[in-house]
């Protein structure tokens, strides 16, 4: 029976009350990762920038895994502003250009900080 084990990452900004990803068998679930840039910290001024962070954040997460966003299985995304949805959209797909994930994105009222605009959590595989 496989056992749980820990991500870490050294990444800015991570959050100190959960673990960045957790390992299950071959299976990856990362944590809501949210657009700060993964090596300044800083939270990015746009929907575009904080996309792009979060999904370098995530590649990050994902390689510490010994995987990729090529597994990536599902994506959850959480954005506050319903008319960014074409911004994240375009970013997005630039990360998943083929053989996109299942995924879900929901509008909600506000994440942690009102700055923040958009939060992803996935679940990768690790190839056999």
């Amino acid at each position: 029976m496989p056992k749980k084990e820990i991500i870490s990452v050294d990444a800015k900004t991570s959050n100190p009350n959960l673990s960045p990803a957790t390992k299950f068998g071959n299976l990856v679930f990362v944590s809501g990762q949210t657009g700060r840039h993964p090596v300044t910290g800083e939270l990015g001024k746009d929907m575009r920038e904080q996309t792009r962070n979060v999904l370098e954040r995530i590649k990050l997460i994902l390689a510490a895994a010994g995987t990729s966003l090529d597994n990536v299985l599902t994506a959850t995304t959480y954005i506050t502003r319903r008319e960014e949805l074409a911004a994240y959209n375009d970013e997005y797909a630039k990360y998943f250009p083929t053989n996109k994930p299942a995924r879900t994105t929901v509008t909600v009222a506000g994440l942690n900080t009102p700055e923040l605009l958009v939060e992803i959590t996935v679940t990768a595989c690790i190839p056999s």
